[in-house]
């Protein structure tokens, strides 16, 4: 709907978005270091109180280092039961070969007909985060084109394409020793898009908007292909496909929507990931109001121990806060892992959390430009 300045087009079925006079907050965008440095000084004391620097890595017990970092994305999913299993987007992976990528795309498309599912496909690392390499797919040329930037042995995995486009990042946390869990944290990501006026380049829509143009190193190296072009009248134009804060899309703190139908509905689920303790969900939905009744829901990807509440990169949020609600969230991870630690889990080895980090660094290095 095209609207006001302050209120951009957004997709059928999310609320108007109100920037209001702040378009991003000062912390946005820094470097994740210096978000993380009052974290990382909290984990320091945190490890001395409870005798273990690793302890937060058995939060989630059944998953390496809680799924820190490094860990396969379809590990965790692997462990869904058959109820959340009807809710998660039909997903397989692919192991990088040394066969043809013609060969292996037409291996990929086999096993795309078993599943019923048909381009457009997303197609995205197994080991990664913070939206690294996710590539929208509508033909098997581009298919292989995206295989080309795995190396040997990495995994991609392919995923049914949403039939939403409202998403939301929900934070969702239960003790080991509770029956009930509950939602900590609710945003809504906006995809962002420019309107075209028949008159103007994308370059220039991008440049005017109050918001992508203190971007515009996001998206520019994502459009050349269209940069110069004169968007038509009245078309609303996506700047980006997948909806990381990171790749440009825009944050709101949505915790009002939170209801006791969709806290019910998503505590139902995730009991049936066994011991799974700590997370975020990515789900695509139809609109708002089914939303908050815990219906038409489609589970995108299950972000685990390195996961953040998605309401601090709110424009709105202040820092305080922000850093208030980090320092929360590893607290938690904290008290998880020493109850975990009680029920008899034993905690990793920094060697192994170091292994994993630096495979996961090597292999995001490759990865092609998220769409």
């Amino acid at each position: 709907m095209p609207s006001a300045t302050n209120q951009p087009y957004v997709s059928e079925g999310m609320p108007p978005l109100d920037l209001g006079k702040k378009n991003t907050s000062f912390f946005e965008f820094w470097p994740t270091w210096a978000m993380y440095l009052p974290v990382t000084i909290q984990w320091l004391f945190l490890s001395l109180r409870y005798r273990s620097i690793t302890l937060p890595l058995v939060a989630n017990p059944n998953l390496p280092l809680s799924g820190m970092v490094g860990v396969p994305k379809s590990e965790l999913l692997a462990q869904a039961g058959e109820t959340i299993n009807r809710y998660i987007l039909p997903w397989f992976t692919h192991k990088i070969t040394n066969q043809a990528l013609a060969r292996q795309a037409l291996q990929i498309e086999t096993l795309m007909n078993k599943q019923q599912l048909d381009y457009p496909i997303v197609c995205k690392p197994d080991i990664g985060c913070r939206g690294s390499g996710v590539k929208l797919i509508q033909n098997r040329p581009q298919l292989e084109k995206t295989l080309a930037h795995y190396p040997l042995d990495a995994s991609c995995m392919i995923q049914k394409l949403a039939d939403y486009e409202p998403e939301a990042g929900l934070f969702y946390i239960r003790e080991p020793n509770s029956t009930n869990g509950q939602i900590i944290s609710l945003a809504l990501k906006y995809t962002p898009y420019v309107m075209g006026d028949g008159l103007s380049t994308l370059e220039e829509l991008v440049s005017n908007d109050p918001r992508a143009g203190e971007l515009i190193h996001l998206y520019e190296s994502r459009h050349q292909h269209n940069w110069k072009k004169v968007i038509s009248a009245g078309e609303a134009y996506k700047l980006v496909f997948s909806a990381s804060h990171c790749r440009g899309a825009i944050f709101k703190n949505a915790s009002h929507h939170i209801t006791n139908d969709l806290s019910q509905k998503i505590d139902h689920l995730m009991k049936d990931i066994p011991n799974f303790h700590y997370g975020r969900l990515d789900i695509k939905f139809k609109n708002i109001e089914t939303f908050e009744l815990g219906k038409h829901l489609q589970i995108v990807e299950i972000n685990t121990a390195s996961s953040e509440s998605l309401h601090i990169w709110d424009a709105n949020t202040s820092f305080f806060e922000a850093i208030r609600s980090l320092m929360f969230q590893y607290r938690t991870l904290f008290k998880f892992g020493a109850q975990n630690r009680k029920l008899g889990y034993k905690t990793p080895t920094i060697k192994e959390l170091v292994q994993r980090w630096k495979i996961e660094k090597q292999l995001t290095l490759k990865y092609p430009e998220t769409d």
